[in-house]
């Protein structure tokens, strides 16, 4: 099989060639412009997508009516609304490209065929949600028990990339903090 971006996510050492020849060509490849939603709130998520090139993030909005980013994307990542996909509800976030996206796209019907019938799959996919909820539950407690200093350097850590993609702001609202702590600490890092 010629190689595919998709075969950095559906690895060959972990299903058979047979297995790659019907997963990879049920996705399909989509762009979206810096801007585009891939998903707005109020509607039920119909795909879900890897980013094989760009920056996307997820927000919600607060009752204040600001934006609030929860998670940021970009090559390699999986974006979904696992509970919008899953249990097929109309989802409160928004999942917007920060960047002009190229991304592969793939359909709940075709997720469920695959998903019941290749096992590999069925285990990949329980490992990506798995891996999502751990994630998600660190962050959740990082905003309670952590200083914004600590999450600040975290993110720098994990996803260094960010910081030349993405807007201070939206960093800022993820972090749980306000544009000037995010200065007041970049300042006081690169002092150190």
């Amino acid at each position: 099989m010629e190689k595919h971006f998709l075969t950095n996510i559906f690895r060959e050492d972990q299903f058979t060639p047979q297995e790659l020849e019907r997963i990879i060509p049920q996705f399909r490849e989509v762009s979206f412009a810096k801007n585009d939603y891939l998903l707005a709130e109020g509607k039920t998520a119909q795909h879900y997508w890897f980013i094989q090139q760009g920056y996307a993030r997820s927000f919600v909005t607060d009752t204040e009516g600001k934006d609030i980013s929860i998670d940021f994307y970009t090559t390699g990542d999986i974006v979904i609304d696992w509970t919008s996909f899953f249990l097929r509800t109309p989802t409160r976030e928004n999942i917007q490209a920060l960047t002009d996206c190229t991304c592969w796209q793939l359909d709940f019907e075709t997720f469920q065929q695959l998903f019941h019938s290749i096992e590999s799959f069925r285990e990949a996919g329980r490992k990506r949600l798995v891996q999502s909820y751990f994630e998600l539950k660190s962050h959740n407690i990082s905003m309670i028990a952590d200083q914004a200093k600590d999450r600040y350097q975290r993110l720098m850590k994990e996803k260094p990339q960010i910081f030349q993609n993405v807007s201070l702001k939206q960093i800022a609202t993820y972090l749980g903090i306000t544009d000037t702590s995010l200065s007041r600490i970049r300042k006081e890092i690169s002092s150190e």
